[in-house]
């Protein structure tokens, strides 16, 4: 026996007769004896009120005396009784089935068509009654009076010895077997065959399911027949009767009571043994069991009394499904009780290597983790001022020694035990390095599982403080202490978080010691109360660097993140056979690291980005860009900390976006590759073998950037250019302040390159032409002409020119082709002819440069030096296009054969040709539109307009007559030109309001 689930007490013991029936209605027993005769027995101290109004109509744990006989109740011994108490109603089953009104037995209906029937059923919801006799199965109503009507009878293949209803239908047990008999339509469907020996036995149960006898098994069905589960509930033999009283199953057997639970799998809970027990009847407080002459009452044991026996007992699956049945007015004591079984549970269940199922227990029971902690001497907690929850535990009966970390049956780490054991100790080091993992587990899991409700409440504090602290609370600062770095304010009395800083610690420190880095990791990436000094230690101590990285992340602490992540790199870099180390902390970590820090915290950046920017140059600059750090707070840090890589930022920078670069970094940039230039140019003079025609790449740069930007300074610049070298720089940098003659003598005369000098005309003349407006200046190649055919007189001013603008860098920049502006001293008529080209030419080419070839000439022999005609002829035949012809043939000297000038009079003759072609078709064709609009005015002129006697004014609404009249632009709406010019004068004054009819 388990425990005792009910107590026996021997209600009456001197019925003179036979007991043949039993039932109880109230506080009172009604025997139905073998002679026929009704016995009402009642508690001897009934008259006397010593119990509650609720108790008055249930059994009595006392004696019971006869209270009324009614003889000749019934004219042959009842087979059954049953009370109706929702109706007032006895049924009893003799001869016949009669109904008797309670309390005085008046005899309100007999069913004549139910004699000779054996076994009953009663639906009290719907107040129907079946009923079998010989192999038929009736149905009656109840009509609610003294009356029942006939509802339905069927025929069965044979005698009824147990029914049931199920729902809408009946179960019957025929002889051996079971069948469902579906009331609507009289067919029946075969379940299962009952056993050889033992008669059929059907038992509802209050959800309305079935329990069907097979021998001694019992086999739970629906109410369709179809079976519910494997598990069968197992009697001792084959029960004669089955009474269910939750949560137990009482069984009636010839010399014994069996009380088994309802709960998988059914155990025998406690065994009542009496001599030739007869009849089992379930009242409304307890169970009554009738022998031949004596009743005895079974009376549940308070299931607080039980749970206490069962969890004594050990048997805490029982006491828990107990405690489920207190009323809800316990609900405080019952919560009470059954976190203790749970706590109890657990602890027997952990002792016995049942980690994951104590767990599950330790949840259940609501218990303070840091309780469960106390388990695991192996995990290192934070310090905590929380103060346990004392209702937890206020009905737990463990000794304080049971509650301490000795009862986990780990007394330390696995890295501190086990060197400890002999060498032929190995089996059980496996075996306590196995259980240790297996207990962690099942932590990890608790843990987990805890984790989500406690940093959910954590979050939500923080949540709160945060608004209090935005709207200013005064009363809440003084509530706050000294932050914790990264989590922001935390109150003295912040439980909750306390709560998930212990949760969090422990969690971490479990997953690692089973090997779980990675589920370590992605706890650390999401919002963790990771206790930092403990957690720092751990994870150092056992090379998690990763983790550890993500825990400065998490608590803010990006410095000593930074620091760790250098650290590791450096290492890497130190031990190239570490491919995983490496591949996992490259310099690219410490930039991506960054990247989220860029808007925060840019100076940190900047500090750290310092150890990568000569590793990973491009990645680090798309970090300042993407991070929008200010350019100029970049470009001096670098200047100060990093200047052998300031010019590597800004040329990457302008490569990647140039508007993001302003016109003093630009400068700076330009100044830096001049400085290298400038070095460079040193070495090389000093060893007497510069060449003006090498580049480094330091020169390739400059003179790219030279052309490509414009934010420099090219006046300062100009003066730190040796006046011997480096001319092509000089050159674009004269060309920068529109000093174009100098530019391009410096290309043809020092560098002797015509090539250079071309592409800076196309430079100058395709920024021209995209200006809109274009302003009108000389034009640029007749300069690049005149250079060649005066090679002598733009060396003598050269020097000098030079000298005059590094000196005075205030003077006003003179104007393009100024050393073009020569007064015109006449032209020949084949020049004039051809002057109508100068319609042809954008604007740079409409200067009035008056030179004559005459005048060229002159200067030709005065210098004597040759004049540079093929380069002259080259440049016309190429540029034809952009030069005006008329100037340029006056530039040229007498001599100049007209066969060489073909290639620039021949394309610039036919396109003339072609221009005066399509403007003459251009003229004609507006000449000809000129016309049809003439046509049409003439036409719209000539409509007619008829006035007749009946023609009316549209203003006035009068005839025309003989008045002036004006018509619309329609053709169809006459006016008074009277009316017109008055209602014309009335918009204007009134501002477009409707005229009124007159």
């Amino acid at each position: 026996m388990v425990h005792s689930a009910y107590d026996s007490f021997e209600l009456l013991n001197d019925c003179p007769t036979k007991i043949d029936a039993i039932e109880s209605y109230g506080s009172k027993l009604l025997l139905g004896c073998s002679d026929g005769s009704l016995r009402i027995y009642g508690s001897d101290s009934s008259g006397v009120d010593r119990s509650p109004a609720s108790d008055q109509h249930a059994l009595r744990k006392e004696p019971f005396a006869l209270e009324r006989t009614v003889a000749g109740f019934s004219k042959k011994a009842l087979l059954s009784m049953e009370v109706f108490e929702s109706r007032e109603l006895l049924l009893s089953l003799s001869e016949s089935i009669a109904f008797h009104r309670l309390p005085n037995l008046e005899t309100i209906a007999v069913i004549t068509k139910a004699k000779g029937a054996n076994v009953y059923s009663w639906d009290d919801r719907r107040g129907f009654l079946c009923f079998a006799r010989q192999k038929r199965v009736c149905i009656f109503r109840h009509d609610g009076g003294r009356g029942f009507v006939e509802v339905k009878d069927f025929g069965v293949p044979d005698t009824v010895k147990s029914m049931s209803w199920c729902g809408e239908n009946i179960c019957l047990g025929i002889r051996k077997e079971y069948m469902i008999l579906n009331v609507t339509n009289g067919a029946l469907s075969e379940v299962f065959s009952s056993g050889k020996i033992a008669p059929p036995l059907v038992v509802a149960l209050p959800s309305g399911e079935l329990i069907l006898g097979k021998e001694n098994i019992g086999v739970f069905v629906d109410q369709n027949g179809k079976l519910l589960q494997a598990d069968r509930i197992c009697w001792s033999e084959a029960p004669t009767i089955v009474v269910i009283q939750k949560p137990y199953a009482v069984a009636l057997f010839p010399r014994r009571v069996e009380i088994r639970s309802l709960r998988v799998p059914y155990p025998l809970i406690q065994t009542i043994v009496l001599h030739n027990p007869r009849h089992l009847i379930k009242s409304n407080n307890a169970l009554v069991v009738a022998l031949d002459n004596s009743v005895y009452g079974l009376f549940p044991v308070p299931l607080g009394a039980q749970i206490v026996q069962l969890t004594a007992s050990g048997n805490f699956e029982e006491a828990l499904a107990l405690c489920k049945l207190l009323p809800p007015e316990d609900a405080s004591l019952r919560a009470a009780k059954e976190g203790s079984i749970h706590i109890r549970y657990a602890h027997y269940l952990f002792d016995n290597g049942c980690y994951e199922e104590a767990m599950e227990h330790f949840l259940a029971s609501q218990v303070d983790i840091s309780y469960v902690l106390s388990l695991y001497p192996s995990i290192v907690l934070p310090k905590t001022t929380a103060v346990p929850d004392p209702e937890k535990l206020m009905d737990l009966s463990l000794d304080t020694s049971q509650l301490s970390r000795g009862s986990s049956g780990m007394s330390d780490d696995l890295e501190t035990l086990l060197p400890h054991l002999s060498e032929s100790d190995e089996n059980a080091a496996l075996e306590f390095k196995k259980m240790s993992h297996n207990t962690l587990m099942a932590l990890i899991k608790f843990l987990q599982k805890k984790r989500y409700s406690i940093v959910e409440k954590a979050a939500a504090e923080g949540t709160e403080e945060v608004v209090l602290d935005a709207v200013g609370d005064n009363f809440a600062s003084t509530r706050f202490k000294k932050s914790n770095k990264g989590r922001g304010n935390i109150p003295v009395n912040s439980a909750a978080r306390e709560m998930a800083a212990i949760l969090d610690t422990a969690l971490l420190q479990a997953l690692l010691l089973t090997g779980q880095s990675s589920a370590a990791l992605e706890m650390l990436k999401g919002l963790n109360y990771c206790d930092v000094k403990i957690c720092e230690e751990i994870l150092q101590k056992g090379s998690h660097y990763a983790a550890l990285l993500e825990l400065y992340r998490s608590n803010s602490m990006h410095r000593e993140a930074l620091k760790l992540l250098h650290q590791l790199v450096e290492e890497s870099k130190s031990n190239q056979s570490q491919a995983e180390l490496i591949q996992k902390f490259s310099p690219e970590a410490i930039i991506q690291y960054l990247k989220p820090l860029s808007g925060t915290d840019p100076m940190l950046v900047l500090e750290f980005s310092m150890l990568v920017l000569e590793s990973c140059p491009t990645q680090t600059i798309e970090l300042f860009l993407s991070g929008n750090i200010p350019a100029d707070l970049v470009n001096s840090y670098l200047k100060q900390h990093a200047p052998n890589m300031q010019g590597r930022y800004l040329e990457l920078m302008l490569a990647m976006n140039e508007n993001r670069i302003s016109g003093k970094m630009q400068n700076e940039m330009v100044q830096i590759y001049l400085s290298e230039v400038l070095e460079w140019y040193s070495e090389l003079s000093a060893q007497q073998i510069w060449d003006e025609k090498a580049y480094s790449p330091t020169r390739t740069k400059l003179l790219s950037a030279l052309e490509s930007i414009s934010g420099y300074n090219p006046e300062a610049l100009l003066r730190h250019l040796p006046p011997d070298a480096l001319f092509e720089e000089r050159a674009i940098l004269l060309g920068k302040m529109n000093q174009h003659e100098l530019a391009l003598s410096l290309y043809v005369h020092k560098l002797h390159v015509p090539e250079l000098a071309l592409a800076y005309c196309d430079r100058v003349y395709e920024s021209v032409v995209h200006q809109l407006p274009v302003k009108s200046s000389g034009n640029i190649y007749l300069t690049l002409l005149q250079i060649y055919l005066n090679p002598q007189k733009t060396t003598k001013n050269f020097e000098k020119r030079i000298t005059n603008l590094v000196s005075s860098p205030n003077a006003s920049i003179p104007k393009v082709g100024s050393a073009a502006s020569i007064k015109a001293k006449g032209g020949r008529k084949k020049i004039a002819s051809i002057e109508g080209a100068e319609d042809m030419h954008i604007s740079p080419s409409n200067t009035d440069s008056g030179r004559s070839d005459g005048d060229a000439e002159e200067s030709s022999e005065e210098g004597g030096s040759p004049i540079m005609l093929d380069q002259v002829l080259d440049l016309l035949s190429r540029r034809w296009d952009r030069i005006n012809g008329a100037q340029a043939l006056k530039l040229l000297p007498r001599e100049t054969k007209l066969q060489n000038l073909l290639p620039f009079l021949g394309p610039l003759v036919k396109k003339s040709s072609e221009s005066y072609r399509n403007f003459s078709v251009i003229k004609s064709l507006r000449q000809s539109e000129n016309l049809q609009v003439k046509d049409e005015l003439y036409n719209q002129r000539k409509a007619v307009v008829k006035i007749s006697s009946d023609s009316i004014c549209s203003l006035c609404n009068k005839k025309i007559g003989t008045s002036v009249f004006a018509v619309y632009p329609n053709g169809k709406t006459l006016v008074h030109f009277v009316c017109f010019r008055d209602s014309q004068t009335m918009k204007a004054v009134a501002k477009g309001s409707p005229l009124r009819k007159r």
